[in-house]
């Protein structure tokens, strides 16, 4: 049975592992390219070159150097170059993660995390009436092409993958969520195995909102948890999971890659951007995730932080971290990847889980880049440069604009 309508709280929930992981970024094309750009403490922020930046106060942001025509996907070049750029990353990342886990497509419940999705296509229809008013050449498909459920679909059907899907748009941590949501269909037994992940790719729409909001680094460099961080850097990218069952796993005789320990939701309702300042809903969510997977925090090896170098947002997951370990707080390492590859936005909770997959696959701890002086906030143990460690179980947060936060705990390869 690939999906049923079980009730989402099962008396015997089962184990629930990834067994198959992809990953597109700019650090890379792969999971190859980026767990060696990650070891490596590599930053791969660089100049914009996929549209006008000439009137932002920003001109930086992580690019992913994408194939002009189709890669050996399967598919015909019309039908690639039919894709938006963000849909082509998520095909590329899933794709990957249907290889690893030994999957060639076939019925399960797909789930994706995005927030700006195919908004260069809405950029196109924009640009055409606002110069062309009465030219209606293109502009329907544009309006048919733009929901995101009609890319994904698209991008299914080029996996040969079918079945219920669902789309999250949570802003930022719609990946996280993504994932989440198909751990619990695995673990209560409504799914045997899900196709989960997050994308989202640079756009000029978005790309000159966050420099109207001036929460881009003026720098280009966005420098987390540093004492006098300014701002962020956008990204681009996608990150796709494999969720499935133990029990699944084991009869398939697939290789497990990690397993799903724990998973937090919740709404923080005190603004519409900024974070509570202490942190309130991070904290309920890390508390959640360790419930779940009955963990003490002195027990998480590593946190990927959500870390987005913005003043605000570096000091309320700081607070947060500092009430959830208490007196642990000086063991427990933190770092975040965005100080490398930019915010991902919608896909970056996605791509932070399959870097956290990483970090327990090669036993290695990604840095905080760029930092020069630690802001105070930082009692926990602030990685600074990418090194060797042991590490079991990894915590990674996600926030979003509305007050949405997001927590996954992923643990160490058991046999199945």
């Amino acid at each position: 049975m690939a999906y049923s309508s079980d009730s989402p709280f099962p008396r015997n929930p089962r184990s629930v592992v990834v067994t198959g992981a992809g990953i597109v970024s700019p650090m890379g094309r792969d999971w190859a390219e980026n767990s060696a750009g990650f070891q490596a403490g590599r930053m791969a922020l660089s100049p914009v070159t996929l549209f006008d930046v000439s009137r932002q106060r920003v001109g930086t942001a992580g690019q992913v150097d994408l194939p002009d025509a189709a890669p050996d996907l399967g598919i015909s070049r019309k039908n690639w170059e039919r894709m938006d750029r963000g849909t082509r990353l998520a095909l590329l990342a899933a794709r990957e993660a249907l290889a690893e886990a030994g999957l060639s497509g076939g019925e399960m419940p797909i789930i994706i995390g995005t927030s700006a999705a195919a908004m260069p296509i809405g950029e196109e229809y924009f640009k055409q009436a606002l110069a062309h008013p009465s030219r209606r050449h293109s502009q329907l498909q544009r309006v048919e092409t733009y929901q995101a459920q009609r890319q994904m679909t698209d991008m299914a059907r080029a996996l040969g993958v079918h079945g219920p899907m669902r789309i999250v748009s949570n802003a930022c941590a719609s990946g996280a969520n993504a994932i989440g949501h198909a751990f619990h269909l695995v673990r209560s037994g409504r799914a045997e195995i899900v196709l989960a992940g997050g994308y989202d790719a640079l756009c000029q729409l978005v790309f000159a909102g966050f420099d109207a909001l001036q929460a881009l680094s003026p720098s280009g460099i966005p420098r987390p948890f540093d004492a006098a961080r300014d701002g962020l850097a956008l990204g681009e990218g996608a990150g796709f999971v494999i969720v499935e069952s133990r029990i699944s796993a084991k009869a398939r005789g697939a290789k497990v890659i990690a397993e799903i320990l724990g998973y937090g939701a919740a709404t923080d309702v005190h603004h519409l951007t900024q974070p509570h300042p202490l942190g309130d809903a991070a904290l309920v969510t890390m508390r959640a995730a360790c419930t779940l997977a009955n963990l003490a925090p002195e027990q998480i090896n590593y946190i990927n932080s959500h870390g987005t170098g913005t003043p605000l947002n570096d000091v309320a997951e700081g607070n947060a971290i500092q009430r959830w370990a208490g007196e642990s707080v000086g063991e427990i390492k933190v770092s975040s990847t965005k100080s490398a590859i930019g915010h991902l936005l919608g896909g970056a909770g996605a791509v932070e889980s399959v870097i956290s997959l990483m970090a327990l696959k090669g036993q290695f701890l990604p840095a905080s880049l760029n930092v020069r002086e630690a802001d105070p906030v930082c009692t926990f143990d602030l990685v600074r440069a990418p090194r060797k460690a042991r590490v079991q179980k990894v915590l990674t947060n996600s926030f979003g604009f509305g007050g949405a936060n997001a927590t996954l705990i992923f643990g160490e390869e058991e046999t199945v």
